[in-house]
């Protein structure tokens, strides 16, 4: 997908309401204003973008294959997604959060970027998942999956459920952020990245095939029933990239506390540290780790960063320092001082010249910088006195 272009679906229209909330409001309305938000943002970064309808409409299904492959062709640099409000009914009262459905002939990663952006924007994270059609198996259930071809990647997009009227809320809400949200992630899977969860959120776990409720209890020790009451279950069933909310585990930032297929090796190269310097900081005298085992990961010394400084390791680059802070190699050199690339294991370095600023770059969002710094688009609008998500080149933001 590096010549990414964006086919966006409003769900619904003119003469099909979709879901309807008890106060009346209507599934096709929230897909159309999501999805001409979203072809918006899209223009505004640069990607060729087409919208199937951007006025109140009524779209049958051949319809509406018809225009999404008209855009442009089927192509393996189409991603396709179609907006929708989930509707739970009276067999799952109170369900809420954002679910997406990828086609079979995908792999998991755009769906899950998704969905992760999501949470990271503040909706609940419920799953993503294909669908099969029971009469044919080897056929999607969803005819936007089914019928746009072999080569294009089609997403629905469930933003929350209208018939929970704090979830519902939260959509009115919030819909700008979860776009945003959704625009970034599939920016990033184009550009082969992967979206991180934000740090100090809550942690979530992905079902697996072979997954039980008190094996995922048991990795985070603790009992089925508080791993049931946390994500409001009532039954020991899950399905395959559900999403469940666990505990968060114990970090200060000094510690790390030891999951299911971690080594000492991965949480050494996570903390930028050695295997070496992590035994003798816990005084391990083997390799071998136990779930729920709490490691220290700094001494509580300033050890990788210090507020507006850098300490240098081995293998740091001025390239993947300046990368890592949002700087040029010239920024980074001028505001050292420095005349030449070579650095020294141990040597500080300034990475920036008030820690409580950041200067918009091209490219950057309020999405992306909220998770560079570890908190929200929200507060870093509060902290700034913003009342939409536009950003200028050369804006200075102040950061929490």
């Amino acid at each position: 997908m590096n010549n990414l272009q964006v086919v966006i679906d409003a769900g619904h229209g003119g003469s099909d309401p979709g879901a309807v909330s008890s106060s009346g409001v209507r599934e096709k309305d929230l897909t159309l204003m999501i999805a001409n938000y979203m072809y918006d943002e899209f223009q505004k970064r640069g990607v060729p973008v087409t919208i199937v309808r951007s006025i109140d409409e009524t779209v049958s299904p051949t319809e509406r294959v018809n225009r999404i492959l008209a855009a442009y062709g089927d192509n393996p640099n189409v991603v396709i997604i179609s907006n929708h409000i989930n509707a739970a009914g009276s067999a799952t009262q109170g369900a809420e959060g954002a679910e997406v459905i990828y086609a079979l002939r995908d792999d998991d990663t755009l769906a899950s970027n998704i969905l992760q952006a999501l949470g990271n924007a503040g909706q609940k994270m419920r799953k993503f998942y294909q669908r099969r059609l029971p009469s044919d198996t080897s056929k999607d259930y969803y005819f936007i999956h089914r019928n746009t071809g072999s080569n294009t990647h089609p997403v629905i997009v469930e933003y929350g459920f209208i018939d929970n009227p704090e979830d519902l809320a939260k959509i009115q809400n919030n819909y700008k952020e979860y776009v945003d949200a959704v625009v970034d992630a599939v920016i990033a899977t184009a550009n082969g990245e992967n979206i991180p969860s934000l740090p100090g959120g809550d942690n979530y776990y992905v079902v697996k095939s072979g997954d039980s409720l008190w094996k995922i209890a048991n990795q985070y020790g603790i009992s089925v029933d508080e791993l049931k009451s946390l994500n409001g279950l009532t039954s020991n069933n899950l399905s395959v990239g559900q999403i469940l909310e666990i505990p968060n585990v114990s970090n200060d930032g000094n510690t790390y506390t030891v999951k299911s297929g971690d080594s000492l090796w991965k949480i050494a190269n996570q903390y930028g540290m050695t295997v070496a310097e992590l035994k003798s900081l816990n005084g391990l005298t083997s390799d071998n780790l136990s779930i729920g085992q709490v490691l220290k990961v700094s001494d509580g010394l300033s050890n990788n960063v210090s507020g507006n400084t850098y300490v240098v390791k081995s293998g740091d680059s001025l390239w993947n320092i300046a990368n890592k802070y949002g700087m040029t190699v010239a920024e980074l050199k001028s505001l050292n001082g420095l005349t030449s690339d070579n650095l020294s294991i141990g040597q500080v370095l300034k990475v920036s010249s008030d820690g409580n600023t950041y200067t918009v770059k091209s490219g950057d969002s309020l999405w992306s910088i909220a998770n560079r710094f570890g908190t929200t688009v929200n507060t870093l609008k509060d902290l700034n006195g913003l009342t939409s998500n536009t950003l200028m080149i050369g804006q200075v933001l102040r950061i929490p």
